[in-house]
């Protein structure tokens, strides 16, 4: 019996201890962002310099973060990837992932998600002069998706796909896939529309791209964090709530999407869609799988 409970006791002991993260970043002093380099929400501008929505909105919590936790806190910036996004957070290496995630059920079984702050379309991006319009045009082409996502098996699953065969190649970072469609060794890149835009909008000829075809899915993209921490969860939740309520959000979205961005002044162009506003109206934390019911 003794054994038992020294076993319960120390796995009690290791689960408070791994998943209080306030006050590992109290003692600390930092908060380690997990970033991406070539995302439509949060991408590099070189020497170490990480910006867009979802920086701009990590940033504002960590203010909020240590007024929680009275202290000023040193942020980090850890570059992530599609493929170890969700292992940085569960092992502790990043306490928030501010990158371009969508919060599925299958993803909800290893880490937490904040409330949503982007709804995403999933579609397709071609070179202008493909004469590719639709799904069904993709017969026999190459598709480029980036390692780690879950674009290509979305456009497989959506109705209109049904007999069409095509080839996969992978990049391992957006940027990487974004080039195997420039350099032509791909017809079509599936992947969300934001980053489809960002992409297309630093290149370096916008306008020898555009984005095509059916929506292949709706999903929820937040920021993650780890599982079973509520309290840091809920100081994560407050701060976008707020940010929601008082205009921040709404200020930092038309920075992001309808203003011109760095580092080539050029404007994604994508209007606040409905399901975003009706995210933000309604502030939860419910995975794709939910709005697929709809």
């Amino acid at each position: 019996m003794k054994k038992v409970l020294l076993v319960a006791a120390l796995a009690a002991v290791a689960t408070a201890a791994q998943a209080d993260t306030l006050k590992k970043i109290k003692d600390s002093g930092a908060i380690t962002l997990g970033v991406r380099e070539s995302s439509g929400l949060s991408y590099t501008i070189g020497d170490g310099k990480f910006v867009g929505y979802h920086i701009d909105v990590c940033t504002k919590v960590v203010s909020d973060l240590e007024k929680a936790v009275g202290r000023k806190l040193e942020t980090k910036y850890q570059p992530v990837t599609s493929a170890n996004r969700i292992p940085l957070t569960v092992n502790g290496t990043i306490d928030l992932e501010c990158g371009s995630t969508t919060n599925n059920a299958a993803r909800q079984k290893d880490v937490a998600f904040a409330v949503t702050t982007y709804v995403e379309e999933v579609r397709i991006a071609v070179k202008a002069n493909s004469g590719i319009t639709s799904i069904n045009q993709l017969a026999g082409k190459t598709l480029a998706t980036t390692t780690g996502t879950t674009s290509v098996q979305t456009l497989r699953k959506h109705e209109r796909a049904a007999g069409v065969d095509f080839k996969e190649v992978f990049g391992k970072d957006h940027a990487d896939s974004f080039l195997l469609l420039e350099s032509g060794r791909a017809d079509a890149f599936v992947m969300d529309g934001s980053i489809l835009a960002k992409n297309i909008a630093t290149s370096k000829a916008p306008n020898d791209f555009k984005i095509v075809g059916e929506v292949l899915a709706v999903e929820p993209i937040a920021i993650m964090l780890r599982k079973d921490d509520p309290a840091f969860k809920k100081a994560v939740d407050d701060s976008i709530k707020a940010q929601i309520k008082s205009g921040d959000l709404a200020k930092t979205y038309d920075k992001w999407f309808l203003q011109p961005i760095p580092p080539t002044n050029t404007k994604i162009g994508l209007p606040l869609s409905a399901a975003t506003k009706d995210a933000w109206a309604n502030p939860n934390d419910k995975p794709a799988e939910d709005y697929a019911k709809k």
